[in-house]
């Protein structure tokens, strides 16, 4: 098997191509062994862009993974940190205690977790509660907890800390998490990245049609295209202002691509919506994106991306980690890296090279 694509451009030339595709590591996944090997596998499988946690073990990590990568023959991705603006489902964990669980609980919580960061306590044996590292804070298991014993606890950088980590972390590339009205906050976070002195390929900003920020859930009022539009506007504003280079996420549904094929509607209605009134930059999809994703774009056609409905390109989060779960299990389960497990990882490549290369192949 030829692990490389059969053709992948640089990074650049794929977003103004259509081409783009990123892999989303988790903002605050911090499972250090599974963002290894899969920082690794998606980067053989041709991605142009790793987004991780700003975190200098996780980078340490991926860097691993995608020296890997390097050795095997493929072209090193962008390294991008994402970082948030204020509070935000991206960055928050799940907890509960467990000694709170009822003694013959099924633990539902176990098993619409994706990540297994619940663990399903065997009979008799003291409950388990939510392994932090492992949670990146998709919120499944909030729903199903029958009692309501599961919360949510928001995990941001001091902004103090940004300009010194960003620094020591040199990524390739920064992503800002956004919401609207939050303007002033995108402004101030936006400073201490460009305080640390990094050269940045892009700034992307990632945003969705989520309520706006300070309205509570009886208050909120789901976002207009339109409104969204003016507050993309105003970022770009502000990173033109710093120098920098736009890249817009349009969050669909976030955290949901491996819920099913209707996930993938809501990012390409979004783009569909939002592209007559988008500023300059490419636009790329994320937030319940899959395989179902690229067909879609293609009833669509025309614009930017040829028929790709214009957009930039595509970044995988859940998804791509789900598809590659039980292969990391098993490598996990004999004490070595799937990137060490000459049986296994060449089946997680496959599977990652069915989600990725259909983007990285010009259209019919």
């Amino acid at each position: 098997m030829n692990p490389l694509p059969p053709h992948r451009d640089d990074p650049e030339r794929a977003l103004a191509l259509g081409r783009w595709v990123k892999w989303i590591g988790g903002a605050s996944n911090q499972d250090l062994t599974a963002l290894e090997d899969l920082a690794g596998i998606y980067s053989l499988a041709g991605v142009h862009c790793l987004d991780v946690a700003a975190d200098a073990a996780v980078v340490a990590a991926s860097r691993r993974g995608i020296a890997w990568a390097c050795r095997h023959g493929a072209p090193a991705p962008w390294l991008m940190l994402s970082l948030s603006d204020g509070a935000d489902p991206h960055f928050r964990k799940a907890w509960f205690d467990p000694q709170r669980c009822p003694e013959a609980c099924p633990r539902p919580c176990a098993r619409v977790c994706p990540a297994a960061a619940i663990p399903a306590a065997a009979t008799g044996e003291a409950a388990i509660g939510v392994v932090a590292e492992r949670c990146y804070g998709c919120g499944r298991c909030l729903a199903a907890c029958p009692l309501g014993l599961i919360e949510e606890r928001q995990q941001l950088l001091a902004a103090d800390a940004v300009p010194s980590l960003v620094a020591q972390l040199a990524p390739d590339a920064i992503e800002i998490h956004t919401r609207p009205g939050r303007a002033t906050a995108f402004a101030a976070r936006l400073d201490q990245v460009c305080r640390a002195g990094v050269p940045l390929r892009r700034l992307a900003v990632s945003c969705g049609l989520e309520p706006a920020a300070g309205e509570t859930a009886d208050q909120a009022v789901p976002v207009s295209a339109e409104r969204l539009a003016a507050e993309l506007w105003q970022r770009f504003a502000a990173l033109r202002s710093a120098g920098l280079a736009p890249l817009w996420q349009l969050d669909g549904r976030p955290m949901s691509g491996d819920v099913g094929d209707g996930t993938a509607h809501a990012a390409v209605r979004l783009l569909q919506r939002l592209r007559p009134q988008a500023p300059p930059g490419p636009l790329q999809l994320a937030g319940g994106t899959n395989e179902h994703t690229l067909p879609l774009l293609r009833q669509l056609g025309g614009g930017r991306g040829g028929g790709r409905g214009g957009a930039a390109g595509v970044a995988f989060g859940s998804v791509a980690r789900s598809l590659l779960l039980p292969l990391l299990q098993e490598a996990q389960n004999r004490g070595v890296r799937l990137l060490d497990a000459a049986d296994l990882w060449p089946r997680a490549l496959a599977r990652a090279q069915a989600l990725v290369h259909p983007w990285l192949a010009p259209d019919p």
